[in-house]
C-alpha cells in the first residue's frame, strides 16, 4: 500500500559534537538498511510517493529541490493532528516555535537565530519581525493559520531572498490552501470532539468544504472551520472590584477570600472561526487567475501560564489579578495571475490585508516594580488595554523561465506597504481618590505609535547544467525600505493630581522618526547528481532583517522628577541585521525508493543581531542591535517503507547557536530586595543563545492494513523530543534552564469509501512541562502596603505545555 509521507530535510555544519552525531546516525542507520534491502525483491511495488513542490517557484519532487526543504502534505497534517505552527515545529528539523499558548506570538525559531531573552508576547501584528517569513498562497503574512483544506506546508530552511519577495534571515513557511477543482463538485464536512484534562469541559471543531465548478473555465471553492477549545488554566485570583476589593485578602479566611476575589476556570479558552472563498478562471491553457478572501477571527480569553513559583499556585492556575483576552481579526484579499508567455511563465502576486487586534492584561506588577510606591495603596490593582490596526498592501511580480535548455533564470520585483496605529492605556482603578485627586476615567499611562513602511526589492536566479549531472545557481538582490514613524505619550493621572491638567484632559506632543536603508544579498549554489536518487549540494547565501522603530517616545530634556516612560536617542530605534549561511547538503532515495534520508551541515553568521532590550526609564520593551553571534549545526531526516503495512520516519537536529562576540549591556537585572538599581550584564563570546533547543527529534511509526472487507486502517504512533532551553543568553542575568521534555501522540483511523473516523490522543501521558517564562525569579519578592500586609509581587510566571487530549475525528465526502 502506497502512502503520503511527510518528506523532511537538515543541514548543518561539522563542530566536534555534531560532526560525532552525523556519523554515528548513518552508522545507526545501516543497522536496519539490510532488512529494507531484503525485502525490496519480495515487494517491488511497495515505495515512497513522490512529493511535489514549488519551493523553487518550479514543480519538481521534493528530492530534486538543492534546498534544505521539508514538505507536508494535507493528508498528513489531518491523519497526525498537526493544526498549528507549534505542532509544525515539532516535525521539522531545525525549525522550533516556542510554545505560549494561544493568547502568545509565538516566535519561530530557525537553526537558534534568536538571542532575546523568553519572555511574555502582547501582540502579533501582520509581518511577524522574526527571522522567518510565512506565506498564505503567494502573499507574505504572518498569521498561525488553522490547518484546514490545505494541499500541503512548504517549510524551507536558510535565506530565501532571492527566491522570495519578503526578506528574511532563516527561512520560509508557505501554507499553499487548495485551490477551486474543474474536476467536479465537492462537499466535505467534518468535527471533532476531545476531552482536555484539567479542563472542566469539552471542545470541538467544526467545518465544511465545498468545491463548484460553475463553467468549464470557472470554479468556486468555499471552507468554513471553527474552533471551541475550552482551556485548562484557572484565573483563581481575580478581583472584585478593582480599586476596592484587596487582591491580597487573609486567605485564612474564607469570607474575606470571597469578598475580594472571584475565579474564572479555564480562562485560556479559545474560540476561532476561520474560513477562505476562492474564485478561479482559466480562459485558456495559457492564464490562471485565482481571487480568494482570507478571513481568521480569533477569540482568546487568557495565557496558558501558572504563578506556581512566585505565588504559590497549582500549575495549571494563574494569579494574575485581571482576566487577559485577546481578540484578534486577520483578513487577506489575494488576487494571483498565473501566464504562460511560452519562454517564460509570468506570475503577479497582489495581496491586501489587515488586522486588528485588541487586548487586556494584568499591568499591577509591572507599576509596582517600578518602585513609585503604588504598592502602599491596599487595594491596588492595574490593567492595561491596547489596540493595534495594521493594513498590507504586497505586490510581487515574477518571471519565472521554461526552456528546455541547460540554461534557467528567475527574476522578480517586490513591493510592500505597511501601516501601523498601536494605543496602550494603563487604568489604575481607585488610585486617584488613594492620592486624593479626581481622573474619573483611572486613566494612568497613554500610548500612540504610528508607524509608515514602504519596502521595494529586486531579486533574481541564473542557473546553469554544465552537464546533466552538475548545476551551477547564483542568484541577487537588492532591497530599500523607508520607515517614517509617530510616537507620543502621556500620563494623564499624575498631570491632573500634580500638573496643571483638567480631570478629562490628555495631550499628546507626537514626535517624528524613521529610517532609511538600502543593500544588496548574494546567493550561489551548486549541486551535483551522484546518481538518478541522489543529489549533494553547497550553498552560500545571505539574508537580511530591516530595522524599525521601538514605538516609545523621546524622552523631554532635561528629564522630569515625576513618573517618566520613555526612550532615549539610541532606544528609539534599531537597525537591519544580517546572515551569512554556509550550507552542505544531501538528499537522497535508496533500495527502488523505499527510503529516504536527507541531511545537512551549516554554519551562519550573524551580524548586528536584533536583541531584546528595554529602556532606561520604566523598563519599557525595546529592541537594539548587539554585535554578533554564529550558529552551526547537523539535521538528519529519513522516511522508510519498512514493509507494505509498516513505515517509521524520523528526523534529529542539533544546533549550537552562541555570541561570536562579546554583547556589553546585553542583558540587565535586579538585586533584591527592591527592584533597582538595575544592574547590566554583558553578554561574552560563547555565551548559548536563547529560546531553542540544541537538540531536537522525533520519530513516527505508521501501521497500514484492511479489514472489515475493504475498510482501510491505520495506526500512529508518535514521538516528539526537546532539549533544554534557555530562558537568557548563557543563562546570565538571573537565567534559567528550562528542562527538556518529550511528547507522545497516537492514532488510529478508519477509512471508508467516503468516509474516514479516527480516535486519537495527544500528550498521551499527560507530560507537565515549562515552555517558557516572563521576566526572572530575581522578581519573586514581596512589599508591603501602607497598612503593612505583604503584596506579592507575580511578575514572574511559567508558560506550561498544552495537557493530553483524547477526541474524536470525524470527516465525511457526500457523493454527488
Amino acid at each position: 500500500m502506497s502512502r503520503n509521507p511527510r518528506c523532511n530535510s537538515g543541514r548543518a555544519l561539522p563542530g566536534r559534537r555534531p560532526l560525532t552525531l552525523a556519523l554515528s546516525a548513518v552508522l545507526a542507520q545501516g543497522l536496519w538498511l539490510p532488512s529494507l534491502q531484503a525485502q525490496s525483491g519480495d515487494e517491488e511495488t511497495a515505495r515512497l510517493d513522490e512529493v511535489t513542490v514549488t519551493a523553487t517557484r518550479r514543480a519538481e519532487s521534493v528530492q530534486d529541490v538543492p534546498l534544505n526543504i521539508s514538505a507536508l502534505s494535507g493528508d498528513s497534517l489531518r491523519e497526525e493532528g498537526v493544526s498549528s505552527l507549534v505542532e509544525i515545529g515539532r516535525s521539522v528539523p531545525g525549525l522550533y516555535v516556542l510554545d505560549q499558548g494561544g493568547r502568545g506570538a509565538n516566535a519561530i525559531i530557525v537553526r537558534g537565530l534568536n538571542a532575546d531573552p523568553i519572555a511574555a508576547s502582547e501582540a502579533l501584528g501582520n509581518g511577524g519581525g522574526g527571522t522567518v517569513a510565512t506565506y498564505v498562497g503567494e502573499i507574505p503574512l504572518y498569521v498561525d493559520l488553522r490547518l484546514e483544506d490545505i494541499e500541503r506546508v512548504e517549510v524551507l530552511l536558510g535565506p530565501q531572498g532571492t527566491l522570495y519577495g519578503a526578506g528574511t534571515l532563516g527561512g520560509a513557511i508557505r501554507y499553499l490552501p487548495k485551490r477551486p477543482s474543474f474536476d467536479g463538485v465537492e462537499l466535505q464536512a467534518r468535527s471533532s470532539l476531545y476531552d482536555l484534562a484539567h479542563s472542566g469541559s469539552l471542545g470541538y471543531t467544526a467545518g465544511f468544504t465545498a468545491n463548484l465548478p460553475i463553467s468549464e473555465t470557472l470554479a468556486f471553492r468555499a471552507t468554513i472551520d471553527y474552533l471551541d477549545d475550552p482551556g485548562f488554566i484557572d484565573y483563581d485570583y481575580l478581583v472584585r472590584d478593582p480599586g476596592v476589593s484587596d487582591p491580597e485578602p487573609n486567605f485564612n479566611d474564607p469570607a474575606d477570600v470571597a469578598a475580594n476575589l472571584r475565579r474564572r476556570e479555564d480562562a485560556d479558552f479559545q474560540q476561532t472561526l476561520s474560513g477562505r472563498l476562492g474564485l478561479r478562471l482559466q480562459p485558456n491553457e495559457a492564464i490562471d487567475i485565482n481571487l480568494t478572501y482570507y478571513f481568521q477571527d480569533q477569540e482568546v480569553g487568557g495565557r496558558t501560564q501558572n504563578h506556581a513559583l512566585a505565588f504559590g499556585t497549582g500549575e495549571y492556575v494563574s494569579a494574575h489579578r485581571f482576566e487577559e483576552p485577546s481578540d484578534r481579526r486577520n483578513e487577506l484579499l489575494a488576487l494571483e495571475i498565473v501566464a504562460d508567455l511560452g519562454f517564460a511563465e509570468l506570475t503577479s502576486a497582489t495581496g491586501v490585508s489587515s488586522y486588528d487586534e485588541n487586548g487586556q492584561r494584568d499591568q499591577t506588577d509591572l507599576l509596582i516594580t517600578l518602585e513609585y510606591s503604588y504598592e502602599a495603596f491596599p487595594s491596588f490593582s492595574a490593567f492595561t488595554r491596547e489596540d493595534q490596526e495594521d493594513d498590507t498592501f504586497n505586490q510581487e511580480l515574477r518571471l519565472v523561465s521554461t526552456g528546455e535548455g541547460p540554461l534557467s533564470w528567475i527574476v522578480g520585483g517586490f513591493y510592500n506597504e505597511l501601516e501601523v496605529n498601536a494605543e496602550s492605556r494603563e487604568f489604575t482603578p481607585g488610585y486617584p481618590e488613594y492620592l486624593g485627586g479626581s481622573r474619573p476615567d483611572n486613566l494612568e499611562y497613554f500610548s500612540v505609535n504610528k508607524t509608515d513602511l514602504t519596502e521595494k526589492a529586486i531579486y533574481g536566479e541564473l542557473s546553469y547544467e554544465f552537464t546533466d549531472r552538475w548545476t551551477v545557481t547564483v542568484g541577487a538582490r537588492y532591497y530599500k525600505y523607508d520607515l517614517e514613524t509617530q510616537d507620543a505619550v502621556d500620563f494623564p493621572l499624575f498631570n491632573s493630581i500634580f500638573g496643571d491638567a483638567g480631570p478629562t484632559d490628555i495631550t499628546l506632543d507626537f514626535q517624528p522618526g524613521g529610517q532609511s536603508d538600502s543593500g544588496s544579498l548574494f546567493k550561489f549554489n551548486t549541486a551535483y547528481r551522484f546518481s538518478e536518487d541522489v543529489l549533494g549540494y553547497f550553498t552560500i547565501s545571505e539574508g537580511y532583517r530591516i530595522g524599525n522603530s521601538n514605538g516609545v517616545a523621546p524622552c523631554p530634556d532635561p528629564l522630569p522628577d515625576n513618573q517618566i516612560a520613555c526612550g532615549l536617542p539610541d532606544e528609539l530605534q534599531f537597525f537591519p541585521d544580517k546572515t551569512t549561511n554556509f550550507e552542505l547538503g544531501l538528499r537522497s532515495q535508496w533500495f527502488d525508493r523505499r527510503l529516504t534520508v536527507n541531511g545537512a551541515v551549516y554554519f551562519i553568521d550573524w551580524e548586528d543581531p536584533q536583541l531584546a532590550g528595554t529602556t532606561e526609564n520604566a523598563a519599557l520593551p525595546i529592541t537594539k542591535n548587539g554585535k554578533g553571534a554564529e550558529s552551526r549545526g547537523v539535521e538528519l531526516s529519513f522516511d522508510a517503507l519498512l514493509s507494505s503495512n509498516f513505515s517509521l520516519r524520523g528526523s534529529v537536529a542539533y544546533t549550537q547557536a552562541e555570541l561570536s562576540e562579546d554583547a556589553p549591556a546585553l542583558l540587565n537585572t535586579i538585586s533584591g530586595p527592591g527592584f533597582s538599581p538595575r544592574i547590566d550584564v554583558d553578554g561574552l563570546a560563547g555565551d548559548r543563545l536563547p529560546g531553542s533547543p540544541e537538540w531536537q527529534g522525533n520519530l513516527y511509526l505508521t501501521y497500514d492494513t484492511t479489514v472489515f472487507d475493504g475498510l482501510d486502517l491505520r495506526l500512529n504512533y508518535g514521538l516528539s523530543a526537546i532539549g533544554d532551553v534557555l530562558t537568557r543568553t548563557g543563562n546570565r542575568a538571573d537565567g534559567e534552564r528550562l528542562g527538556g521534555y518529550s511528547v507522545h501522540n497516537a492514532a488510529a483511523s478508519l477509512r471508508g469509501l467516503n468516509w474516514s473516523v479516527q480516535l486519537y490522543a495527544e500528550n498521551i501521558w499527560d507530560k507537565y512541562a515549562v515552555t517558557g517564562v516572563r521576566s526572572s525569579r530575581a522578581f519573586i519578592q514581596t512589599v508591603s502596603d501602607e497598612n503593612g500586609d505583604p503584596v506579592t509581587v507575580r511578575r514572574y510566571y511559567q508558560d506550561v505545555l498544552r495537557p493530553r487530549e483524547i477526541g474524536l475525528r470525524f470527516v465525511y465526502d457526500f457523493e454527488l
